[in-house]
């Protein structure tokens, strides 16, 4: 979770909302991290969660990431979350739940869907006081 929370800390420097994300191997190894780039890209889908599951996607050069965790410093929104579950991610850990937009503990509760096909283990709260006090600064920041 400290690569997350750093790679979220880069993204408020951009002046992205602070979110980052870490997919982690079987092995434990990192595979790929990244923050948010919508406003950097112009992408509404460049979420940290999104731009780290493709990058490694790329790498292990499949569209699954059985096996794989993904670290995240807030609670995925139902996109994010959806991809998860398509990527077939082992474990989602993230820090701050997502009261408005978050789409695994709140919201639509993408993972409890019947609909959904795979379902990662989920544990939240990892890190969560730090990912929150980094929101809550950026926002104050903005108003």
């Amino acid at each position: 979770m400290d690569l997350a929370l750093e790679e979220a800390r880069a993204a408020a420097e951009r002046g992205e909302v602070p979110v980052g994300a870490v997919v982690s191997g079987p092995g434990g190894e990192v595979l790929a991290s990244a923050g948010n780039r919508t406003l950097e890209l112009k992408d509404p889908t460049a979420h940290a969660e999104l731009l780290a599951i493709r990058e490694a996607c790329a790498r292990l050069g499949s569209e699954r990431l059985t096996g794989c965790d993904l670290h995240v410093t807030l609670e995925p929104c139902a996109m994010c979350a959806t991809a998860i579950s398509f990527a077939r991610i082992r474990r989602l850990y993230y820090g701050a739940a997502d009261e408005k937009m978050g789409g695994v503990d709140h919201g639509p509760r993408i993972f409890a869907q019947a609909t959904c096909h795979h379902r990662p283990e989920v544990y939240g709260g990892i890190g969560e006081r730090q990912a929150a006090d980094l929101l809550k600064a950026f926002f104050a920041g903005r108003r």
